[in-house]
């Protein structure tokens, strides 16, 4: 596990999706109580933790259901004709920037996913060419976060279209390897994942990277 994120928040996710998994399958009355128990535990563990109010964090929690499970965060790497790679200045994270994703929707393909987040927060409408890397956020050095996270990184080809902001993104830019922007939205991107996207667009052949 990385060194970027506590124990304490590895632990309570983990009783946390026991608890959910849990309550999804159990039959005995006494049996949910129990996993209920450790739903709240979980809570207040990452309420101490965290400084977030236990109720805001318990009613997260409720709002999961089924099988834990990761949840898929989806990335596009888009370059133009002068190999400068597309980044969007996320609303969300201070106005930083981020390549162009999100969480996958259902009833899409991850590919699929990739496309359409490209195009509602950049404006340009692109083809995935191939799956760059599928990687756990937290070993990749993101730093804490509630769920566990898988990250998919497409590189696409870029099909047309024009830079237009969004209700999501504020700024759309192209940057060249060596004149990327300080102010990353680290919790979505990582310079050395950035670096990769270069790499991959220079050389498609390179094999898809995971962990």
């Amino acid at each position: 596990m990385s060194g970027t994120e506590p124990q304490w928040l590895a632990w309570a996710r983990e009783i946390q999706a026991t608890a959910q998994t849990g309550l999804t399958f159990t039959r005995d009355p006494y049996d949910r109580e129990r996993y209920e128990a450790l739903r709240h535990l979980a809570a207040r563990i990452m309420a101490t933790g965290s400084d977030t109010p236990v109720d805001a964090i318990a009613a997260l929690f409720d709002g999961e259901t089924g099988y834990a499970t990761p949840k898929l965060d989806v990335r596009g790497a888009v370059f133009d004709a002068d190999g400068r790679l597309l980044l969007v200045r996320e609303t969300a994270d201070h106005g930083r920037w981020t390549l162009p994703g999100g969480w996958a929707d259902v009833n899409l393909t991850p590919a699929e996913n990739v496309v359409k987040e490209v195009y509602e927060e950049s404006g340009y409408r692109v083809r995935t060419r191939k799956l760059v890397a599928l990687w756990d956020r937290t070993r990749q050095g993101h730093g804490p976060a509630v769920f566990s996270c898988a990250k998919a990184f497409f590189l696409c080809d870029l099909l047309g279209g024009a830079a237009t902001p969004s209700i999501e993104t504020s700024e759309i830019g192209w940057f060249e390897e060596n004149a990327l922007p300080d102010d990353l939205s680290t919790g979505r991107v990582l310079p050395a994942q950035l670096r990769l996207m270069f790499a991959h667009h220079r050389d498609p052949a390179l094999p898809t990277a995971f962990d």
